[in-house]
């Protein structure tokens, strides 16, 4: 029997694995290399082709799950989903539960880094603080750009709070928001940045990161603090109102 040829190659980039597979997978679809009904070939087939961990297919093929394009049957596997009954705002339980955990970091996340940031405000120095301006110019530029840019606007935002992390001094703080950084990235990743493209894209949330900077440019502390806690406060906020959470 002779061995079909592969869909799929072997992915070089380091990060954001999952979504490109998924994006992969729907280019194939796209070009008709894969039709509704057809079977996705195993995790462990895919696993092989992408030359990633089964893991990482097993979050992308859930992103197109989400999305309606893959439909599961237990027992017998995934299969292209008809094109009449795929919907981008088709939602999920799982997906209801990852972004009620995103909610749920950024509320555990908000304490510390008001914290963080109260204490880079006073221990910070000039090359530090310019390293944290670079990232909030880097946030307005990619907002700028539009919306392709919003990985990079993504990006930008995590390392404008972890450079004022490193910033304080403390390496506690440093620690234990890079743990819930690195949970965000590695599980997470896909509904933070669907969530940054409908709720934290715009002036308004620009301007509240404005604000943390131009505390910590002042030396203020207490204003750090509450800028901080305003923006994370407003941001699980945000994600919360969202309509198609409104439940969880």
């Amino acid at each position: 029997m002779s061995q079909q040829p592969e869909l799929f190659m072997k992915i070089d980039r380091p990060r954001r694995l999952p979504d490109e597979i998924a994006k992969n997978i729907s280019f194939a679809i796209e070009a008709g290399q894969l039709k509704p009904g057809d079977r996705l070939p195993t995790e462990q087939a895919l696993s092989d082709q992408f030359g990633v961990a089964r893991t990482v297919v097993r979050e992308a093929i859930s992103l197109l799950k989400y999305d309606g394009v893959i439909q599961s049957r237990r027992g017998v596997g995934a299969f292209i989903a008809q094109a009449g009954g795929r919907s981008a705002f088709r939602i999920s339980p799982a997906c209801f539960e990852k972004r009620k955990q995103l909610v749920q970091l950024l509320q555990l996340r908000t304490g510390v880094q008001t914290d963080a940031s109260a204490l880079a405000a006073t221990a910070r120095n000039n090359l530090q603080l310019a390293g944290i301006g670079g990232f909030l110019q880097e946030m307005i530029s990619a907002v700028a750009q539009g919306g392709d840019a919003i990985e990079r606007r993504v990006d930008a935002e995590f390392a404008f709070y972890r450079a004022i992390t490193e910033a304080s001094g403390n390496d506690y703080y440093v620690e234990f928001i890079g743990m819930i950084e690195s949970k965000i990235v590695e599980n997470l990743r896909s509904v933070a940045i669907k969530n940054a493209r409908a709720a934290e894209w715009g002036e308004d949330v620009l301007a509240e990161h404005q604000t943390v900077f131009d505390a910590i440019s002042a030396r203020d502390a207490e204003a750090a603090r509450i800028a901080t806690r305003i923006h994370f406060e407003r941001a699980a906020q945000r994600l919360t109102d969202r309509a198609d959470i409104a439940d969880l």
